[in-house]
């Protein structure tokens, strides 16, 4: 399979073009040829032109690849090796919503042919590609499991808007169904992987240490955020103790903030929901994401009250949010808890205005019911730097008085212009 596939006399698909798929597909099209499928035939179109849908990938990305791009699945029937690259997000239940990921393997079981790989990187809980995704694959197909077809497990571990961590630079983890397939998909990737490969002893293996690597992050960050809680009651600066206890050479270097996007906000939730169709319920995690999912309803609730403690009128007052996106210097805007700053503020009557210069308004509008101003008007009584846009960092406190109402508050939600803002009410995490 990997020789025929450097030779270019079989094919590899790559289904769910995103932020995971699209670089992925690219790398492998350096060496092989490559089918990119994306559900969105508009995303399609945009990629037919050396145009990357998620802002992520420069025109030059694309240069010297072996690629055809398509909406069909029919086209997916020339490939022979697949990876599925689709999102796996949480419904309002906090619950795992696997319809992108059933729904692909409906598809490609029904173009899988003896002898073809399917390898999943999509997050997932472990055992999700053995229990759920392969029951379908043989369904749709009439292929018998490690006998006709093969299967494997390699989660993406792409950090967006990371510009040195890249696709090539990471250590790719990979499991197979057996041993076979393990080298297989071992080769495979390990000709675009500079970094190295890492064979998981088994699929559920390298699920569950994906699935965890977010999980960590998630729950260290949410002591962050209980320590921030416990600090402002009396009276302390976050940042400042954390700056202090850091000066010890063992000192796990996290920090408070708001925890959204599509890895840290939801990953969590697979682990836990697998934990309860055990008989276990998760006390650290479940803790962990009560407080980092609480957080945007917090700094907006203090907002309030610091508008109150300085006579202002709540409602009415206008506010200032700088940056809405998921984090810093990308365009993503999924599960961005700005939004559930924004719409806590906004049910306190308070007039909200929202500059971003990544985001797409349209795209705000249609997930989260606002948009983007293109600049700051008049003056505000608040102004919340809720995302930390490099566009954002190179400002220095007379850029914000020129906005800034006196007698106004700045809001800091990391802690970035600590120090710098003298003349104005300062409140961070």
């Amino acid at each position: 399979m990997f020789q025929e596939l450097i030779d270019k006399k079989k094919k590899l698909s790559v289904i769910g073009l995103g932020y995971v798929g699209l670089p992925i597909a690219l790398e492998f099209a350096r060496k092989m040829k490559v089918i990119g499928f994306d559900i969105r035939a508009d995303r399609v179109e945009l990629m037919k032109k050396k145009i990357d849908p998620s802002n992520e990938l420069e025109s030059e990305a694309f240069d010297g690849t072996d690629i055809s791009y398509t909406a069909n699945f029919e086209d997916l029937k020339e490939a022979s090796f697949h990876v599925v690259a689709v999102p796996t997000p949480i419904n309002k239940h906090n619950l795992p919503d696997l319809t992108p990921l059933l729904s692909a393997c409906h598809s490609v079981g029904k173009i899988l042919k003896k002898g073809d790989y399917v390898v999943f990187e999509s997050t997932v809980y472990p055992g999700c590609t053995e229990d759920d995704c392969v029951p379908i694959l043989e369904k749709e197909s009439g292929l018998k499991f490690n006998v006709d077809f093969k299967v494997g497990y390699s989660p993406e571990r792409i950090n967006p808007g990371d510009k040195e961590h890249t696709l090539t630079k990471i250590l790719k983890i990979v499991s197979g169904s057996d041993e076979e397939s393990l080298e297989v998909i071992s080769k495979v990737y390990g000709s675009i992987i500079k970094a190295g490969i890492y064979k998981a002893s088994s699929i559920k293996v390298a699920e569950a240490a994906k699935i965890i690597e977010n999980t960590q992050r998630d729950v260290n960050i949410a002591l962050m955020n209980e320590l921030s809680l416990i600090f402002n009651r009396l009276n302390i600066n976050t940042f400042e103790v954390l700056e202090a206890a850091g000066t010890k050479w063992n000192f796990l270097r996290f920090f408070p903030g708001l925890v959204g996007g599509h890895c840290i906000g939801v990953d969590p939730y697979y682990l836990t929901y697998k934990a309860n169709e055990l008989g276990y319920h998760s006390k650290i995690i479940n803790g962990g994401r009560v407080i980092n999912d609480g957080m945007a309803t917090y700094v907006a609730r203090q907002v309030v009250k610091l508008l109150i403690s300085r006579n202002i009128k709540v409602n009415g007052s206008r506010v200032l949010v700088m940056g809405t996106t998921f984090k810093e210097n990308v365009s993503d805007i999924r599960n961005s808890k700005v939004a559930d700053l924004i719409h806590e503020l906004q049910s306190f009557c308070v007039n909200v205005e929202v500059v971003d210069p990544y985001a797409d308004s349209d795209d705000l509008k249609h997930e989260y019911g606002y948009g983007l101003v293109k600049k700051p008007s008049g003056k505000y009584n608040a102004v919340i730097v809720a995302v930390n846009h490099s566009d954002f960092m190179v400002l220095k406190e007379n850029d914000f008085e020129t906005i800034l109402e006196k007698g106004g508050i700045f809001v800091d939600i990391k802690g970035v212009f600590r120090g710098k803002i003298r003349n104005f009410e300062y409140w961070s995490l």
